[in-house]
């Protein structure tokens, strides 16, 4: 075996990843029904299943999921969102197409993704109580909370992306 043939079966082995969705389907299954409990939880709250995308897809975009950013740019476009909002997310703050309560939302989400930063979640938690309603505050961070905790399931399993 040549020197390069080894270090590409290295690098192959180390690339290769455990899909822990798979292998410990107990703990996957109890995070999908947390999911399924927060979207309800977003809708008795009032929110609008295209800001709960919005959501979604800031926080992995924040987070570099490809997977995550897959599957809720296709749900976004099922609800309603239009290319444009999706094609300048990532910069939502310098643009005008998104309302004050989707920007409260955002800021809200990008918040609970960096929690380290406090004058950010100030910040974003005194935007949030201008133009969300208490029940609206909660609903956003669980939605954030959640699609974090699965952006690290995909990327830690390095869930692929493949062409349609």
């Amino acid at each position: 075996m040549s020197a390069s043939t080894a270090a590409g079966d290295q690098a192959a082995a180390r690339d290769r990843r455990v899909f822990v969705d798979k292998q410990s389907p107990k703990a996957y299954h109890s995070l999908v029904e947390t999911a399924e409990a927060v979207r309800a939880t977003a809708a008795e709250a009032g929110l609008d299943r295209r800001l709960v995308e919005l959501v979604n897809l800031r926080v992995s975009q924040l987070n570099g999921c490809a997977y995550c950013l897959n599957v809720h740019t296709r749900a976004a476009l099922r609800a309603g969102e239009t290319t444009q909002r999706l094609g300048v997310l990532a910069a939502w703050r310098d643009t005008e197409v998104f309302t004050d309560r989707e920007r409260a939302a955002l800021a809200l989400a990008e918040a609970t993704t960096s929690p380290a930063d406090a004058a950010l979640q100030s910040d974003a938690y005194d935007d949030a109580r201008r133009h969300l309603a208490e029940d609206e505050i909660s609903a956003v961070i669980w939605v954030a909370i959640t699609i974090n905790a699965f952006n690290r399931v995909s990327i830690l399993s390095k869930h692929p992306v493949r062409a349609d």
